[in-house]
């Protein structure tokens, strides 16, 4: 039993950086092509689309990944112990924010998968800068998107620190230590990466410019 959960934590810490996290930077990325307008990110969503075997990999390497990720680190986080009243210290809150990240990270990419890859599916949508900028028109989820991504951003990187510690790697407090800096100023960077993304999607000028590539 013990030697089960010990393979379970370190599958479930595995598949939350490979390959979870990388498509998490991966798909970062082609968002943040947004604050360079329409045309650049429908180019970059387009590439990602054409790429053979998509469903295949998206199976394989994203949505079976993240749904054993997603459901045993629900199971963790029903089962921890904070003791933040108790005992405040930095790592016993990180602790705690990545449990609570985690819930509203699954919440958000389940929402988020259902309006943009289920639609894409049923045929009522079309993966284009427009897709993003109809849903992100409404106030409401322009404020959920914003707390999804910087809670999937910050659950990354201090699932990184997580991971380091876990697997060996950082054992001292020094190395963890520069690792906590190491992570956080990555949570910090990839948030402003994401964040302006989400914003350019709302920018008069890109809807625009992106009404007029939809009629030509």
């Amino acid at each position: 039993m013990a030697t089960s959960h010990f393979f379970n934590r370190r599958l479930h810490s595995l598949l939350g950086i490979i390959p979870v996290g990388v498509f998490l930077l991966i798909h970062l990325t082609v968002n943040y092509m947004a604050t360079r307008g329409p045309e650049s990110f429908n180019n970059a969503a387009g590439f990602m689309e054409s790429l053979p075997y998509l469903a295949v990999l998206e199976w394989v390497l994203i949505f079976l990944p993240l749904l054993y990720h997603a459901i045993y680190g629900l199971y963790i986080a029903l089962q921890a112990k904070h003791n933040v009243g108790n005992f405040g210290y930095f790592r016993n809150v990180m602790f705690m924010l990545q449990r609570y990240t985690g819930i509203i990270t699954l919440i958000f990419v389940g929402w988020h998968v259902w309006e943009t890859r289920a639609q894409m599916a049923l045929g009522t949508k079309e993966l284009n800068f427009n897709m993003m900028a109809d849903i992100l028109q409404n106030n409401w989820m322009m404020a959920f998107y914003l707390v999804g991504v910087i809670s999937a951003v910050f659950h990354f990187s201090n699932g990184m620190w997580s991971f380091l510690v876990s697997w060996g790697i950082t054992i001292g407090p020094r190395s963890q230590r520069i690792s906590t800096y190491v992570w956080m100023t990555v949570f910090v960077l990839v948030s402003i990466v994401a964040v302006s993304a989400l914003f350019s999607f709302t920018n008069a000028e890109y809807i625009k410019e992106a009404a007029k590539l939809t009629t030509h």
